[in-house]
């Protein structure tokens, strides 16, 4: 499209009033709507291993089966698709998993915005307003929740028994504290291994840097 010169067009219709990009019925989730559709096509046509009409199909003990309505929450608003089927019920995609209602790249939107100090609200409303994308407090709070969970598995993971280099520093970084974003700060680690492979040992944050605290980790 950059090539054709293509984007410049849809720019001026988009200045112009004429064409709307995001949101219901805009041009990038029609954009992202159609390379979903051609890539889930593309899928099930190597699960059958024959292409839509190719009389090397006949006989096959599995065929398509029409498609199935979706609606997937992405960071230009609701895409609809339409996700094709097979009859033997054997087909799994992988560019938009079974049971995926998002497109991944929200997930890391929603984590920024609350890391940001945004409540789960906040983010809800952002979301609507600038993207068109409305989700329940119930999926947000379950995102941002399964950061702390891979966070406690972090921090209980085994470290190795030598590190010959270890560095020692503070990062003053923004956290969110109840409706308040304050500084603090992040006391890290890292370890060189054996193998000259860096490793974050560990992060603490606390309130200021000093020698004191440094002593106890």
């Amino acid at each position: 499209m950059l090539e054709a010169g293509l984007l410049d067009g849809v720019m001026e219709r988009a200045s112009a009033g004429e064409l709307t990009l995001t949101g219901e019925g805009g041009f990038l989730p029609e954009l992202v709507r159609s390379v979903l559709e051609r890539g889930l096509s593309t899928e099930l046509t190597e699960h059958l291993g024959y292409e839509k009409g190719d009389p090397a199909g006949r006989g096959s003990p599995n065929s398509r089966n029409g498609h199935t309505p979706k609606t997937l929450a992405t960071e230009v608003g609701p895409v609809g698709l339409a996700v094709p089927r097979d009859r033997a019920g054997s087909f799994e995609p992988r560019l938009v998993p079974k049971g995926a209602r998002r497109a991944g790249g929200l997930d890391d939107m929603i984590i920024s915005l609350y890391a940001g100090g945004m409540t789960v609200r906040d983010i809800g409303h952002h979301l609507q307003r600038t993207i068109g994308t409305e989700l329940s407090h119930d999926t947000i709070s379950k995102v941002t929740d399964s950061v702390l969970e891979e966070v406690k598995a972090w921090q209980a993971r085994p470290l190795e028994e030598i590190y010959p280099i270890i560095y020692l520093d503070a990062l003053v970084v923004k956290v969110r504290d109840g409706h308040q974003v304050r500084n603090r700060s992040a006391y890290i680690a890292v370890g060189v291994d054996l193998d000259g492979i860096k490793h974050v040992l560990g992060i603490w944050v606390q309130a200021g840097e000093g020698a004191k605290f440094w002593a106890g980790v």
